[in-house]
């Protein structure tokens, strides 16, 4: 029994960090806009697809993943500027629709160019895995840990140590008094996409050795970053990661102990009791305005 919680355990602490960076993702662009980009999904699903498309077409590693990553963030400063910049004081039903909507181009494109089938990376290292108290950890998982770790510590820094990032946290408090300042809060609404497309497609090219990737995982993995960032509080970055860790565990004990049938459904389960129960989250997110 002890083995088989560990295997869980560990099994949903690996997605849970991928939900944690999309999280943080729909958090950056929440804290700049108030709006929630319902796009961030085709992010983590570009990282991996771009990852496979340049590793295949020969590429090295390090400029194939860095690719991965760049590639998404333009796209995450184009659809600011091109989708949600000209409508950015529309009604919320109007910025969901738009978000939707990129959503639906990005895949479409995607599955146009790189077609409808499932596709893996290898592992980063071909160490064998290790054996704690019976359960098996894989060492792709260990670099899901570091990887994400790195990010959060990096973020951490940008955050507390540069000006540009207390711009952004400046802009996130109060929009009106940054732009008095001279803050110039378009600049770090870009930034904000930019930031957030990067860190969705880290978490896909982290995730994709372990469990593939095809043009409409983005979906799920979206839906299910945005249930960690409403668990954890919206907006707050703490929350985030707490969130997506959380509700990558539930979901892998749930799959294991009840049935794997309803997997996809225990995230949205939990978001139901905690918008019942707990309607700012575990860690007192701001309110929302826009949804």
């Amino acid at each position: 029994m002890q083995a088989e919680f560990l295997q869980f355990l560990f099994s949903g602490l690996t997605v849970g960090a991928t939900y944690a960076l999309a999280a943080l993702g729909f958090n950056l662009i929440y804290n700049s806009s108030h709006v929630i980009n319902f796009a961030q999904g085709e992010f983590i699903m570009l990282g991996g697809m771009l990852a496979v498309f340049f590793t295949q077409a020969g590429l090295h590693w390090a400029p194939a993943f860095t690719l991965a990553i760049v590639l998404p963030a333009l796209v995450g400063i184009l659809l600011e500027k091109l989708a949600i910049e000209p409508v950015k004081n529309a009604e919320t039903v109007s910025l969901i629709i738009i978000t939707i909507g990129a959503s639906l181009v990005i895949r479409g494109l995607v599955q146009v160019w790189l077609g409808k089938g499932a596709h893996s990376l290898p592992p980063f290292s071909d160490h064998e895995p290790l054996f704690l108290l019976g359960a098996m950890l894989l060492p792709q998982s260990l670099w899901v840990f570091g990887v994400t770790s790195i990010v959060m510590v990096v973020l951490w820094y940008f955050f507390n140590r540069t000006l540009a990032g207390k711009a952004m946290l400046a802009t996130a408090y109060n929009q009106v008094a940054a732009q008095l300042v001279g803050i110039s809060t378009g600049w770090v609404l870009l930034m904000s996409f930019a930031l957030a497309a990067a860190l969705g497609a880290v978490g896909g090219i982290l995730i994709t050795p372990i469990t593939l990737t095809s043009y409409d995982v983005g979906i799920m993995l979206g839906l299910k970053g945005f249930v960690a960032a409403v668990l954890g509080g919206l907006g707050n970055g703490l929350g985030a990661v707490v969130g997506g860790l959380l509700v990558g565990v539930l979901e892998a004990m749930g799959a294991g102990y009840i049935s794997s049938a309803y997997k996809d459904a225990i995230p949205f389960v939990l978001i139901l009791l905690v918008l019942f129960f707990m309607p700012r989250g575990l860690f007192g997110g701001r309110s929302t305005d826009r949804v």
